[in-house]
């Protein structure tokens, strides 16, 4: 997005703020995504890895991958499975530690470094499995994870994760494994929110839900990514993550092929075809 166009998109949306119309069709949206463009460039990088090399055993699954997300931008991830898209963003969290590579939090290193460390640092993960507490209730599972944020941010607070998911609202009290597939993985998105991270990463938050469940989790990211949030998105549905990411990046056996615009990428069906397709 050029800066006339972004300096357009938001002087239409303030004219319409003022007056009470409606910002013509598309300007919302365009504003929107030049606002974390913008704030990408400026806000600095938030988490960064240089040629990590991570093993299984045996295994090589990572191959010199290099990675960077900024503030406020919002990054697909993708590839078929088995392509060393989990074991990046487990390497860089701290799970798995590299054989070779860095991994820096804010400019900080962290490479091998402890997971809650690198938490702590406002990173929180939608872990494929979701992850959930199922002995403890709704509430608890949202409660004992708040926190304020780096900055001391507490914009997202039990009643907005409430607001959020209305549904949950409507179960407090049920275990965490008495919940429904769809249920659990929104308890695990508000979990997440409720450390007021400045990333989020969600790992295949929609896979094995129902049609309706996967429509009201891709509205969720949306607002999350609209206010600011910078979010890394796993998914298949290559077209739901272009649409809402500012870039995409594709693996393939544990090497990025494609590091770009979504917007480049979503109008390549030949790239999308050769390392996405069935």
């Amino acid at each position: 997005m050029t800066e006339a166009a972004l300096q357009g998109g938001l002087a239409a949306r303030a004219i319409a703020l003022r007056t009470g119309a409606t910002a013509p069709a598309g300007v919302e949206e365009a504003a929107a995504a030049g606002t974390r463009e913008r704030g990408a460039a400026q806000g600095g990088t938030l988490l960064e890895a240089r040629g990590l090399h991570t093993y299984y055993g045996s295994s090589h699954i990572l191959h010199g991958v290099d990675f960077r997300i900024g503030k406020g931008e919002a990054l697909g991830l993708m590839g078929r499975n088995g392509m060393g898209k989990t074991t990046l963003i487990r390497t860089m969290l701290g799970f798995v530690k590299p054989a070779a590579g860095t991994v820096a939090v804010r400019g900080e290193d962290m490479t091998g470094g402890p997971t809650w460390k690198i938490a702590r640092r406002g990173i929180a993960y939608v872990p494929e499995g979701r992850g959930i507490f199922p002995n403890l209730s709704v509430k608890e599972n949202l409660l004992m994870a708040a926190r304020a944020g780096v900055e001391g941010q507490r914009e997202w607070t039990f009643d907005r994760v409430m607001t959020t998911f209305p549904r949950l609202s409507e179960r407090l009290s049920h275990g965490g494994g008495q919940l429904s597939g769809g249920e659990q993985q929104m308890l695990t998105i508000g979990r997440a929110l409720m450390t007021n991270p400045d990333l989020l990463i969600l790992d295949e938050a929609t896979e094995g839900l129902a049609p309706l469940i996967v429509r009201e989790i891709w509205r969720v990211i949306r607002e999350i990514r609209d206010t600011g949030i910078a979010t890394v998105i796993v998914d298949k549905n290559h077209a739901a993550v272009t649409s809402l990411t500012d870039r995409s990046m594709i693996l393939v056996k544990g090497q990025v092929v494609f590091d770009g615009p979504s917007e480049t990428l979503r109008h390549d069906p030949e790239t999308i075809q050769k390392h996405l397709g069935v």
